[in-house]
């Protein structure tokens, strides 16, 4: 007979589990249900309970499987209301900010968008699905790789990545009707308004001190660039040409 009171060591387990957000999963044939309810928690909780209105962003955020732009061990903790490390020593942003940069370029069907900083292709995804075309750069080699079999592993092929250095944009592929930023730059790249349509938006954030960023949409109005402040972040640097202390000219080295 068990004595009232002392519980088997699995149920005990589980209550921390459950406790702690882990629970493992029910079993294979239910995962997919598991994450469909995280990304649910994940819109009410911290998407629609904030500023982010768009249905159209919220839709797809609700349907991008975010856990499989993260390493196994953190899947479980992909929509969770943080960022998250993967490979090269970057980030994937917390869902909110994925949500809040997304919205603010004000994407339509048929439109054509750059991405600076692939990272591990998530956002590159979210804008997959609001627009036409998205070119995605990152200057890691291997993120580049990575991204570029997980998007095409999950079918999104309206998306093109190259690893270059995201400062001088994409040339070949431009005007763009948006530009995304997803590093911080010390300065907005001259080479991204150059190649973004009259009328575009970029979405970037800037360095203001040491201390903090100051995420910016830009309006490319009668060829000049028209700024807005959208809210403070924090973002991995922008490397290569940014960080250089050289005249900021649109030239290649």
């Amino acid at each position: 007979m068990r004595r009232e009171g002392i519980r088997p060591l699995g149920m005990i387990l589980t209550m921390l589990f459950i406790m702690a957000g882990l629970a493992p999963l029910p079993g294979q044939e239910n995962e997919a249900a598991f994450f469909a309810e995280k990304r649910k928690a994940m819109i009410d909780l911290q998407l629609k309970a904030r500023d982010i209105r768009d249905s159209r962003v919220l839709e797809v955020m609700a349907e991008v499987p975010r856990h499989l732009f993260v390493g196994a061990e953190y899947r479980r903790r992909a929509y969770e209301d943080y960022p998250l490390p993967i490979d090269e020593g970057q980030t994937i942003s917390q869902p909110y900010i994925v949500a809040l940069m997304t919205q603010a370029l004000g994407l339509k069907p048929g439109d054509k968008v750059l991405e600076i900083g692939t990272g591990s292709g998530y956002q590159a995804a979210v804008l997959s699905r609001l627009a036409g075309r998205v070119y995605s750069v990152d200057i890691s080699v291997a993120l580049t790789r990575k991204a570029g079999l997980t998007l095409a592993s999950l079918g999104y092929g309206n998306v093109e990545v190259k690893s270059d250095d995201g400062y001088f944009g994409w040339i070949e592929q431009a005007p763009f009707d948006a530009v995304m930023v997803t590093c911080a730059a010390r300065q907005i790249p001259p080479p991204l308004i150059q190649q973004l349509k009259e009328g575009g938006r970029l979405v970037i954030p800037l360095e203001e001190t040491d201390e903090y960023q100051s995420l910016k949409r830009v309006t490319k109005v009668n060829g000049k660039p028209v700024i807005e402040q959208l809210a403070l972040v924090r973002f991995v640097p922008m490397l290569g040409r940014d960080k250089k202390k050289t005249d900021a000219g649109a030239e290649r080295p």
